[in-house]
This record gives structure tokens, sequence and C-alpha cells, in this order.
């Protein structure tokens, strides 16, 4: 008999991998108190604690036997409490972080863009196999729990150190370029033209919409954070790119693809045509006046990231 799923988590993702799921065989149920397998992927570390350990949880309110598989990304500490605590109340829990290959991939939830580090104390199950081949185009078997999770933060600190210095690379270029008159309102900075880094063109062409989220890499970089916080690792490249991340996310961003960073350096105009707004940082950080966003993003430091701050704390609505 095929094994069935529930899922609870990013409707993107669901809707970018059921398809691969059912090809595979898997059977979706109706509800997680239905289902053989029970999927998650929460985008926040405060949603990912209420979804397991808050009221009518998983860990209290699954069946016994059935299979938790996290897709979010947390800390190996939590990766590890979220184990054991299922691991008492008779569920299997398998620790499988989403990561991607490539940020800025114009089809994020690919098969061949997601690599799928997994843990788990208990043998993987064929329906469980099954499901995460399903899903990732690759997955490793890392061991014990809590070293998916560290496996998926050393994959994604230099993508996301691509992203950032990539972005200032095309900004500076754009900016000097026009600055002496070598460029018209109309024409592309050279750097873009030569470049084959994948961060340069997806900003080029403008890919600022995408089911891999700004949000999602917040909370991979945040969960990284909070790892080398508990290791006493110093991780400053990791803080200055969150600042950035969080200051996207305040203006209207955090629902855009990575690449749309690229707008936190260029004028209210440009950030306004793609629906974002720099009043909401000005009431954010409780600045007013001018804001220099494409020349000083210093001017909206929160020091509570330099410790590995959750960005959970930080309000993205609109006031």
């Amino acid at each position: 008999m095929a094994a069935s799923y529930a899922y609870v988590g990013a409707p993107t993702f669901i809707k970018a991998v059921q398809g691969r799921l059912a090809d595979a065989g898997l059977v979706r149920a109706e509800d997680t108190a239905s289902a053989d397998i029970i999927v998650t992927f929460c985008t926040t570390a405060s949603a990912l604690e209420d979804l397991y350990f808050g009221d009518d949880g998983l860990v209290s309110s699954a069946g016994p036997g059935t299979v938790l598989v996290d897709l979010s990304a947390t800390t190996p500490n939590f990766a590890r409490e979220i184990n054991a605590v299922a691991t008492v109340n008779d569920l299997v829990m398998v620790e499988a972080p989403l990561t991607v290959r490539s940020l800025v991939a114009a089809e994020a939830f690919a098969q061949e863009n997601l690599l799928g580090p997994v843990a788990s104390e208990s043998e993987l199950s064929e329906g469980v196999r099954t499901l995460l081949e399903a899903i990732f185009g690759e997955v490793v078997e890392v061991g014990a729990p809590g070293r998916a999770q560290l496996m998926r933060s050393t994959h994604t600190l230099p993508l996301a150190a691509n992203l950032a210095s990539a972005i200032e690379a095309v900004a500076l270029d754009d900016a000097a370029a026009r600055s002496v008159g070598a460029l018209d309102a109309d024409q592309v900075p050279l750097f873009c033209t030569v470049s084959t880094d994948p961060v340069v063109r997806a900003v080029q062409q403008q890919r600022f919409t995408g089911d891999y989220t700004a949000e999602m890499l917040l909370a991979e970089l945040s969960a990284a954070l909070m790892a080398a916080d508990d290791a006493e690792v110093i991780l400053p490249g990791v803080e200055a790119t969150m600042h950035l991340l969080e200051l996207l996310a305040v203006i209207g961003g955090a629902d855009m693809a990575p690449a749309a960073l690229a707008l936190v350096y260029r004028d209210e105009a440009a950030g306004a045509a793609a629906g974002l707004d720099w009043a909401r940082a000005e009431q954010a950080y409780g600045h007013g006046g001018d804001h220099d966003h494409g020349e000083d993003w210093n001017d909206y430091d929160d020091p509570d990231w330099a410790d590995g701050a959750d960005y959970d704390d930080f309000d993205y609505t609109a006031n």
C-alpha cells in the first residue's frame, strides 16, 4: 500500500513538489491525523516551535508511529530537542532541512536545485526514502540529529556571502559608471555584460520574485548565527548579510526572491516600482528625515543582530 503524507507549511513549496510526490506513488492525506508521514516546512523559528510544541503541537497530537519529516531551518540544538521529544512520544523524527544549490535559480524548488541532508536515529522506511528522493535531487544521510542542520548552514553561508558581494559589485559598477557619465539611463553596466555569476544575471534580469524567498534565507542565516553563538564562533559576514535582508523584509520584501536585495542599493523610485516602501524602515527603526539607503545601510543598524537575535522579533507588516 502506498504511503500517505500530510503537509504543513509554506504553500509555495508543496505546490512545486506535490506533482513529484504523486508521480512517486505517494498519496496526500486529508489531514495529519490520517497520514503515515507528516512533512513540515516553516519559514520562521517561532512558527516551527509553535507547530511542534504549541497547543495541539505535532509531538503531542500525532499518532504513535507517525513519521515527522521536517524541512525547516533551525539550529542543531533545537533539531536534537525536537528529536528527543518525538522519540519520547513514540514518533519517528527525520531531520531533512531543505537546502538549495542556488539562491537565485529560476525554479528554486526544482528537484535538481535541492540538496537533502538527512539525520535520523531511526532507519529510514521505504516510504520516507521515496518521499525524500522525490523532493531532493540528492539525499545525503549524515548521521545523528543536528548534523543535517549543521550541513545546511555550512552549505548556505558561502551562497549568502556570494549573494551580497555580487549585488554590491553590481551596485558599485552601476553607480560609478553613471557618476562619470559613462552610461546612459537605459544602458547596462559593463560588469553585468561580462559576468557569468548567476546572482548578477538574476539582478540584471530583475528576477525579484520566486518560490525561495528572502524570508526563507533569513531563517537559514538566523539559525546559522544562533548555532555559531552556541559554538562561540563569530560570523561577521553573516551578520552583515542579515542586516541587509532584514532591511529588505522591513520595507516589504520578505516574500521577494533573494536577488531583490539589489533594490536596497537603488533609489527610492526603483524600490517603489517593485512594491517596497522605505517609510516602513523609518517607522521600524525610529528614524526621521531622509534615508540614505543606497549609501549607508548601517544607518538602519540594530545591535540585537550582533548576538544572533531571532528575526521573528521584527514586524514586517505595514502599519
